[in-house]
């Protein structure tokens, strides 16, 4: 049986997510539990920073992906304002990218929609508490990840050169677009080769996305 703490507390819950079916859908499963009370529901990141200035949960459950205002700037804005308040990331998106700047702005812990809900009611109960659950998977693709040197990490303007290899932009554009000469951007990508492991663009551009490191947006 789970050891369960402050027998008793209640703990109000925020849900901000894009979907509304999804909204329904959690509210419904965490209304379930006697220690939990969803004290309301927002659609993008914006509406969720400012109703957890109104309604104060104790936990703040967050999509990343969302218009007007997405994840990420909503936890920011939240600890920044509300360092009290946890934040529970709860999305499809796993990518390495998402989870280290979910955490790095403040989030107390990150599952995938599709976990089991009674790993998300710990999950809750937990970052309640002051701890930070992550999903094994995610855990351990995260400390892999900060275990990896340095140096291998690409810089700000190695991520710019191959965002825009990734868009099909030449080497001769690249260089116009970020006022550097093309020599500079074919050093860049040389670079990029190395630290991800390949030897021409377009596996580059593969790695990164898989990775998370780029995104292409839609």
């Amino acid at each position: 049986m789970t050891e369960r703490k402050d027998e008793g507390r209640i703990i109000r819950l925020l849900i901000v997510d894009d979907h509304p079916v999804v909204r329904s859908g959690l509210q419904g499963m965490l209304s379930s539990q006697p220690d939990f009370e969803v004290a309301g529901e927002a659609q993008d990141g914006s509406e969720g920073v400012a109703l957890v200035g109104k309604l104060r949960p104790d936990v703040v459950l967050m999509d990343l992906r969302m218009p007007e205002m997405d994840g990420v700037a909503a936890i920011d804005r939240i600890k920044t304002e509300h360092s009290e308040t946890q934040v529970l990331v709860l999305t499809t998106y796993e990518s390495d990218a998402d989870i280290l700047r979910a955490i790095e702005k403040g989030a107390s812990g990150y599952l995938l929609k599709d976990a089991p809900r009674e790993d998300l009611y710990a999950a809750i109960r937990a970052v309640s508490q002051g701890k930070s659950p992550l999903a094994p998977a995610i855990a351990a693709r995260l400390m892999g990840r900060l275990r990896g040197s340095a140096d291998k990490a690409l810089s700000n303007r190695e991520i710019e050169v191959l965002e825009l290899v990734a868009r099909g932009t030449s080497n001769k554009q690249i260089g116009k677009e970020l006022w550097i000469s093309e020599t500079t951007v074919k050093t860049h990508m040389l670079h990029v080769f190395e630290k991800l492991g390949v030897t021409d663009r377009t596996a580059a551009v593969t790695v990164a996305l898989k990775r998370g490191i780029i995104r292409l947006e839609p």
